[in-house]
């Protein structure tokens, strides 16, 4: 009883700003140069291989539509690879080396990039680019792994949404900037040069200020400290008896957990449709509503300037609720999931059916769509801590190599279904699928979701952990 009062002491306790607050603000920057450094390349080949429509001074290849998808895919193939074993490194040597070495490298290879293509052509910037992915798959189950050892149970989903606002953060930055960049005198590789020398600033700086876990870090008081400590704590029956770092990975208990298989579910479904939509929701509206929103820079990123807005405005209504005492963590969980993936499943169908002379109404309706996207940071994207603080980088890893498969899968299956991009009853057929996987994927997550740790977080030799889902006061 004695330790429950001290515990809620220390959970209720306001800090203010701390330096868990810094290191997420690290970790911002971090998903920030990675997604620069993941989209630099989409945005750079139209002027790789058209140099008049930017900067004629500078080199120009003649490389067809199936090799620039080539290129543009490369990234994954290695990126869905390293996803699994990240995690298992991640528990293994810490969060922090593994996300340093693996943007470090990343940054150094897109500084590469141009001569890379003066070298080698396309073969070369294509195995450049598997690399690169190879290198960017360590970054959100270390990440994961870091915000797991940071963020006090009841900041999670806050915290966690600051972090993975940089994703949309850096495309911004990049579709923003890019055409800029290329028509400008330094032309289209400072492109590269810039992203890549930024990623190198950031390597510096959380080398020298980054800290996987309040005991690695120098710089964290002692409240703060026995704050994050005590809020862990809570968690827990009792005191654990072996190092987390050596127990043993339950993977069929990963692999038999409804509230684990759901959440592959949720992470699959969210990726189907949001990449669905940022990747082909051009050519529908190009060829249906006759809206080439990929000619400019401020339609190209609206979208994601709206998910990156968004995030933060659910964030802040998540905080108020639970500042509140009105929802409990899995409540919390379902609720902003079904936002995030409910909403644009209807909104999805409206696309469907806009005509072609609302291309105005087509536009609110995507940026709309992919904003409500953004509660789902509230949702599936933090519920792998809340099941296992002591394997969420494992966890993540596996539900962002299934999702980044059906990233893949999207795509092609559009490719098969559009025969003819002019006919609107084929998008419609598109745009009904991904709403089906997320009325199916949500429904099964409401269903079988859960938020309290699971028993499978402690090794065989220790008791088990609360199964009471925790109240969040914070988000």
């Amino acid at each position: 009883m004695v330790t429950t009062v001290k515990n809620r002491r220390y959970e209720d306790e306001d800090s203010g700003l701390g330096v868990r607050h810094f290191q997420v603000f690290l970790l911002f920057f971090a998903l920030t140069v990675a997604y620069a450094l993941r989209v630099n390349l989409s945005v750079a080949v139209v002027a790789m291989t058209d140099a008049a429509s930017s900067n004629p001074d500078f080199p120009e290849y003649q490389w067809s539509e199936k090799i620039k998808s080539l290129l543009l895919s490369s990234f994954f193939w290695g990126y869905v690879i390293t996803q699994v074993p990240a995690g298992q490194l991640a528990r293994k040597f810490g969060g922090k080396i593994m996300i340093l070495t693996g943007l470090t490298i990343c940054s150094v290879l897109t500084v590469l990039t141009p001569l890379c293509a003066k070298w080698g052509d396309w073969k070369l910037v294509c195995a450049l680019r598997v690399v690169e992915g190879l290198c960017q798959g360590v970054v959100f189950p270390s990440t994961h792994t870091i915000l797991s050892k940071w963020a006090p149970p009841k900041e999670r989903a806050t915290l966690g949404t600051c972090a993975y606002s940089g994703n949309q953060f850096g495309t911004i930055l990049m579709l923003a900037t890019s055409g800029v960049i290329a028509a400008s005198p330094i032309g289209w590789p400072s492109i590269f040069y810039i992203s890549g020398g930024i990623g190198c600033v950031w390597s510096v700086v959380y080398f020298f200020f980054g800290a996987g876990s309040p005991e690695e870090s120098k710089s964290i008081s002692a409240e703060e400290k026995k704050l994050i400590e005590m809020s862990h704590a809570s968690e827990v029956s009792n005191a654990p008896e072996v190092p987390k770092d050596q127990l043993p990975t339950p993977w069929l208990a990963f692999l038999t957990s409804p509230a684990f298989l759901v959440l592959i579910v949720a992470h699959s479904v969210h990726n189907w449709g949001f990449w669905t939509l940022l990747t082909e929701i051009p050519s529908y509206m190009k060829n249906i509503l006759g809206k080439d929103i990929k000619s400019n820079a401020l339609l190209s990123s609206l979208p994601y300037i709206c998910m990156f807005a968004m995030s933060f405005v659910f964030s802040a209504i998540s905080q108020q609720l639970n500042n509140r005492n009105c929802v409990s963590t899995v409540t919390s969980r379902k609720l902003f999931n079904s936002i995030g993936l409910w909403i644009p499943m209807v909104t999805l169908i409206g696309l469907a059916y806009v005509d072609p002379e609302q291309s105005e109404l087509a536009v609110v309706l995507l940026c709309f769509t992919v904003g409500m996207n953004g509660a789902t940071y509230l949702g599936y994207n933090m519920n792998h801590i809340d099941l296992s603080p002591n394997f969420a980088g494992i966890l993540m890893g596996i539900t962002n190599c299934v999702a980044n498969i059906m990233s893949i899968i999207a795509p092609l299956i559009v490719g098969f279904i559009v025969t003819d991009e002019h006919d609107p009853t084929q998008w419609r057929i598109v745009f009904f699928i991904a709403s089906g996987f997320y009325l199916v994927g949500n429904t099964l997550y409401v269903i079988f979701g859960k938020a309290n740790i699971q028993p499978w977080n402690d090794p065989p030799i220790k008791p088990r952990r609360n199964s009471t889902p925790q109240v969040e006061s914070q988000h």
